[in-house]
């Protein structure tokens, strides 16, 4: 390509983490040259919808939307088991079981939201915030139960927030595969051979993360919501893992499960997402 390709990434620190190597330009960018912007992940589902990215991280759910037209790289996923988001409540013992409750979820293209969708369908009004906003707007008392990602999955029970439920659990022990959250996904107009070197330069960002973690660290700090060295690192051991090398056989039919789950609900496009391969 003659133009720059343009990337996006979430400001989460599993990416930030994982593309460290390329924010930096410390892992060869092989002839190509990027357009970097950083945004948060339903920012990103919005975006990658209306096909503003050549290269960009989305949830799932959200790509589910406009599959015909996306591959997902086999680098750059969070996937996995244990990984999923947490369905927290503002007042221990109370669920989601009337229009007079109401849950926040941290955008509707998320695969946050798609689970809340499957799993507890109707049960309560639904608001979409940042996610950011969510645990603050539940400390605060102005909703019932909120959809946590991100960093809060590991400060919630200090704010004082009870769990209602773990949705990639249940996903887990309903479905028999990881959860697949996010990925990166290409548009398919891109030239192969210009997607296959995008995903070397994933792949070997990744590879340069984990064999010096540490050195990632105030590239995670600058974009993170949560400045706890440790809470960040506790975030990659979480969401990085053989899955986010490559998706392999398991993470693509985890990709298979979630599409037809979607589809039974009404959510998604009906299409499936293909994983590239070079």
């Amino acid at each position: 390509m003659t133009r720059p390709i343009r990337l996006a990434i979430s400001t989460c620190p599993n990416d930030t983490f994982a593309f460290h190597g390329l924010l930096t330009r410390t892992v060869d960018w092989r002839g190509l040259e990027f357009d970097v912007e950083l945004l948060d992940i339903e920012r990103l589902n919005e975006r990658v919808v209306a096909g503003a990215f050549d290269v960009c991280k989305a949830s799932f759910h959200a790509a589910l939307e406009v599959a015909d037209r996306l591959v997902v790289l086999p680098s750059g996923s969070a996937l996995g088991f244990g990984v999923g988001p947490l369905l927290l409540a503002a007042t221990a013992g109370t669920v989601p079981r009337g229009a007079d409750q109401l849950t926040l979820c941290p955008g509707r293209h998320t695969t946050a939201a798609l689970l809340f969708a499957l799993f507890h369908p109707q049960t309560t009004r639904v608001d979409q915030v940042v996610f950011s906003e969510i645990m603050p707007r539940l400390c605060a008392g102005s909703a019932d139960f909120g959809v946590c990602i991100h960093e809060g999955r590991f400060t919630w029970q200090d704010q004082g927030l009870a769990l209602v439920e773990d949705l990639g659990t249940r996903w887990e022990r309903e479905m028999g595969c990881p959860l697949p959250l996010g990925g990166i996904v290409a548009d398919q107009r891109l030239p192969a051979e210009t997607i296959a070197t995008v995903q070397q330069v994933i792949h070997d960002s990744l590879r340069h993360a984990l064999a010096d973690r540490a050195a990632a660290l105030p590239t995670m700090r600058a974009h993170a919501q949560e400045f706890d060295d440790r809470v960040l690192m506790q975030h990659v051991e979480l969401y990085v893992n053989d899955w986010t090398l490559d998706l392999g056989a398991e993470g693509r039919r985890a990709l298979d499960a979630l599409a037809r789950r979607a589809s039974a609900v009404g959510l998604g496009s009906g299409a499936r997402l293909d994983v590239f391969c070079s």
